[in-house]
């Protein structure tokens, strides 16, 4: 049996990553922490200028894109499609993309290409404020349904909630072609803002998704994670709930798996879902049971909050992919 191909859609952004010596910056920059904020061109500039005397590093980001390259990694067919300005980034990102295996198909724009300035706390928590640029231009119109030909499954950021017409576009085709989706909730202020619309989705057309334990509280209401994880589950095939430090649940049907933590020296939080989404997907496509699926998501969470920013060395992907053998 031939192995799942995955295409991802979402916001492609250039990951500004900055640590932080205390908390104080974020009061200043008014950037709730552990927030995702959408600002505009200007304010991006302001952050980024306060930011600089502590020195950043660039990589391409996006939460669907980090999933993509994840997944690649792990020998996947992946594809990417995400909008970036005719700009030096966009060249970065789609460079980035190439070079981590992923196949993208990027419409450009005279707007500049997205940046996430990615604010790293001490204990490692992220707190974003986002200008979306480009990548808010991507339109229905830019979603040929060819493009989505050869590939079994859509893999949809929830970020992307907020550009609805693209979400509803992307969904319809893919039930057309009868891919399966997976959709990640992206962040607790994300699911707050739309949650009615992430219902209607989930009970339609998504298939498998992905929330942490904050998301899933913002979406179901309950103080349990196990509660949130039933009402997911009550509206798709496969729910994960994500409980931090304390492990992983997962549900299909009647099936519940409980995964424990790995043990890691948290440097840095960003990418650490989008990780393990990408485990998660690997196994899923390879056909692995839910256990080991949840097991492979949560190995590369672990490895990737030990480095900074949401991609690591090839040195470290060999001990991953060591470790996922003796799974």
């Amino acid at each position: 049996m031939a192995t799942k191909k995955i295409l991802g859609i979402g916001n492609a952004l250039v990951d500004m990553l900055t640590q932080i010596p205390d908390d104080n910056i974020l009061e200043q920059l008014n950037l709730p922490k552990g927030t995702m904020q959408h600002v505009d061109a200007a304010t991006s500039k302001v952050v980024g200028d306060q930011l600089k005397v502590y020195g950043s590093a660039m990589a391409a980001g996006g939460s669907t894109a980090n999933t993509m390259s994840g997944a690649a990694r792990l020998g996947v067919q992946t594809g990417y499609i995400g909008k970036v300005g005719d700009d030096e980034l966009g060249r970065f990102f789609e460079q980035e993309m190439v070079k981590t295996g992923v196949r993208p198909m990027m419409p450009k724009t005279v707007t500049p290409t997205g940046c996430a300035q990615a604010v790293i706390s001490k204990d490692g928590e992220r707190t974003f404020a986002t200008y979306l640029g480009a990548a808010l231009e991507l339109s229905p119109d830019d979603l040929k349904p060819e493009l989505f030909d050869g590939w079994d499954i859509l893999f949809v950021e929830g970020y992307l909630v907020f550009n609805r017409p693209v979400v509803d576009r992307a969904l319809a085709i893919a039930k057309e072609k009868g891919m399966t989706v997976a959709l990640d909730m992206a962040s607790y202020n994300v699911v707050e803002v739309n949650r009615d619309y992430m219902k209607d989705i989930l009970r339609d057309y998504v298939d498998i998704v992905f929330a942490n334990k904050d998301e899933a509280a913002a979406f179901a209401g309950f103080e349990r994670p196990e509660d949130n994880l039933k009402e997911l589950a009550s509206l798709c095939d496969i729910a994960i709930v994500k409980v931090g430090a304390k492990g992983s649940l997962v549900q299909h049907g009647n099936e519940t798996v409980t995964i424990g933590p790995i043990p890691a020296k948290v440097i840095d939080t960003t990418g650490a879902g989008d990780m393990w989404a990408a485990g998660f997907m690997a196994g899923f496509v390879k056909g692995e049971k839910l256990e080991k699926c949840a097991k492979m998501g949560a190995t590369l969470a672990a490895n990737i909050i030990e480095v900074l920013g949401a991609k690591m060395e090839d040195s470290r992907w060999q001990n991953i992919y060591q470790t996922l053998q003796q799974l």
